[in-house]
């Protein structure tokens, strides 16, 4: 039986109810020197790569994330050399193209991307392409045969449904119907029953096995990408004019695989990181526009993507029109790319103020849940003054604040509920959102392991929750059983330097999958705590040489990770969490991004 890895610094019950333990398990120690030596790196460097999985043989993958070595052959997943040679005949045939896309940032990046490829094959405005982005309020997640075969009315021979059109058997036969093909290019879970597509280009398709599942739909699309290209330079398509710069076009790839939280592995490492070299060029019209609009000053990263740019391009789908985000990221306008991107930046402050109301109700009614059943395995709520686009944001939060998994719904005046929900690590939310619609528990639903929608009728939300809760429980528990934090290692103020944090950026990029070095700060005294935006709290901890770093924590006021922290004013704790740069008043600092604190333990002589 494999033994626990010892708490680090005592810390067995953190202020998030976590056991705090070295990353780097001990039989990976060897590993981690072996890696340091063989590729002259300092040995932090070598357990932070052996505790991601790295090995003598593949750190140099980790270290240089290249396409070379990472990408995948498009031909692996299964229906792509159909779909690639399907569109490469539209294209040379001259036939109209139709793009029905998702309305978060995957999804309009998807949208983006064959839109410029389409428009480098001299394709473009509404006689050679038609793109359909569904309102989030009125028409809900994925392809309508409305919205389908109205394209197909509008000319489309071919239609391209992207980050979606796994489930959308109804709409896809209905097009067949009106004499059109559909090619789907999406990544979110299957059953084993498919779309009668001309061709379903899922790397979650039960029969898959090119074993890249982790691709976002964008990674999806740019694989179609290539491999359509391949398919035209065969028909001669470039014989007298140049193939397109597809590498040119990471910057979009890069930021959907990010704004997705899909793992950081293989392939999408690889896109990450020629991403954001892309995305310093600032070649993209919108998101140049975009970044200037936020006050972005910092050099790109996964982080600017992430919760600066993210969110923004997602505000036109959760309060605005769907379609805002798609346009801003495929145009080459300088003034329509100014234009949105200051509209999404009041939209996204329009929704920020939605978001803190509906979080104050949906947290009050989670206490009051907890408070009858403090073991309940997870939260399921619903309100009819809640907003449809912004259910998903919420679940998030309360699942972040309460450690379980969160359902949330807004509920229409027929009686019908539209939700989201958020799981926490090893409980699989898709598997089991299909098996309630499978039992007409949910009207539909579906979506990945750690992230679903769903519709239901209210009367059925007793026997929903029961089910959820049947089948959630064991899952639930076990996961909450062995909550841990890894940490790989412990630092002082004064050790937090601008040197560290380029050595750690050589084993980047970092996300889901590929976790940012996190370091314990052992027995640093909180000094100047103070309050700012929707429950963020800023601190200063002082070691005990006087060495001070700035920290920062999100969203965690009346939490009890903010509970401890504004108690210990003054006092010492240990803390722990993830270091970054960052930019104030023209001068670059490195700060801490809290993610928990413990109070400090008597450790055994």
């Amino acid at each position: 039986m494999k033994q626990p890895l010892s708490a680090m610094l005592g810390v067995e019950q953190s202020a998030r109810g976590q056991r705090w333990t070295e990353r780097l398990e001990p039989n990976r120690l060897h590993v981690a020197t072996a890696i340091a030596q063989a590729h002259g790196l300092p040995d932090l460097l070598g357990r932070i790569l052996a505790a991601r999985g790295a090995d003598l043989q593949t750190a140099e993958r980790y270290l240089d994330p290249s396409l070379k070595t990472l990408m995948p052959d498009p031909a692996s997943l299964q229906d792509m050399t159909r779909a690639a040679e399907r569109m490469a005949t539209a294209i040379t045939s001259g036939e109209t193209i139709g793009i029905f896309g998702d309305y978060d940032v995957d999804g309009a990046s998807c949208v983006a991307l064959i839109e410029r490829f389409l428009r480098n094959h001299g394709r473009s405005g509404a006689q050679n392409c038609l793109t359909y982005i569904p309102d989030r309020l009125t028409e809900g997640y994925g392809p309508s045969p409305q919205a389908l075969t109205g394209l197909v009315e509008e000319g489309a021979q071919l239609i391209l449904t992207v980050d979606c059109g796994t489930a959308g058997e109804e709409a896809i036969t209905a097009t067949n119907e009106a004499g059109a093909d559909v090619i789907v290019l999406d990544h979110h879970q299957a059953g084993e029953a498919l779309p009668p597509a001309f061709a379903v280009v899922n790397p979650n398709r039960q029969d898959d096995l090119s074993g890249q599942g982790h691709l976002a739909a964008a990674g999806v699309v740019f694989l179609f990408l290539v491999a359509t290209a391949a398919a035209l330079r065969r028909l001669g398509a470039y014989e007298d004019q140049a193939a397109p710069d597809l590498l040119g076009l990471l910057d979009l790839v890069a930021l959907a695989t990010v704004c997705d939280v899909v793992p950081f592995k293989d392939a999408n490492r690889a896109f990450i990181a020629k991403g954001l070299k892309v995305l310093r060029l600032r070649h993209n019209a919108g998101l140049r526009a975009l970044a200037d609009e936020a006050r972005l000053t910092e050099a790109p990263s996964t982080y600017s993507l992430g919760f600066v740019l993210g969110p923004r391009i997602n505000a036109g789908g959760r309060v605005g029109a769907s379609a805002l985000g798609a346009r801003l990221l495929a145009t080459e306008d300088e003034s329509e790319a100014a234009t949105i991107a200051a509209r999404l930046e009041a939209l996204n402050a329009h929704r920020k103020a939605i978001e803190a109301g509906m979080l104050d109700g949906a947290t009050a009614m989670a206490d009051a849940t907890l408070a009858k059943n403090p073991d309940a395995p997870l939260l399921f709520l619903g309100d009819t003054d809640w907003h449809k686009g912004l259910v998903g944001l919420v679940a998030g939060r309360l699942t972040d604040r309460f450690q379980r998994p969160s359902f949330v719904m807004t509920l229409d005046a027929d009686g019908m509920a539209t939700g989201s929900a958020r799981s926490i690590p090893s409980v699989d939310l898709g598997l089991v959102v299909r098996d309630a619609v499978e039992d007409g528990l949910f009207v539909n639903g579906g979506g990945h392991a750690m992230a679903a929608g769903f519709s239901l009728d209210w009367n059925k939300r007793e026997a929903a929750e029961a089910f959820l809760t049947w089948r959630l429980s064991d899952s639930v528990a076990n996961s909450s059983a062995s909550r841990t934090l890894g940490l790989d290692g412990a630092l002082s103020a004064r050790g937090a330097t601008h040197e560290l944090i380029d050595l750690l950026e050589r084993a980047g990029p970092y996300g889901p999958g590929h976790p940012r070095p996190r370091f314990a700060f052992p027995a640093h005294r909180v000094t100047r705590l103070r309050s700012f935006g929707a429950g963020h709290v800023r601190c200063t901890l002082q070691a005990a040489d006087g060495g001070r770093i700035e920290a920062v924590a999100f969203r965690i006021e009346g939490s009890p990770l903010g509970d401890m922290l504004v108690g210990a004013e003054g006092q010492q704790l240990n803390l722990a969490g993830n270091l970054r740069r960052s930019v104030w008043q023209g001068r670059e600092r490195i700060e801490l991004m809290i993610d928990d604190a413990a109070a400090i333990q008597d450790l055994p002589t």
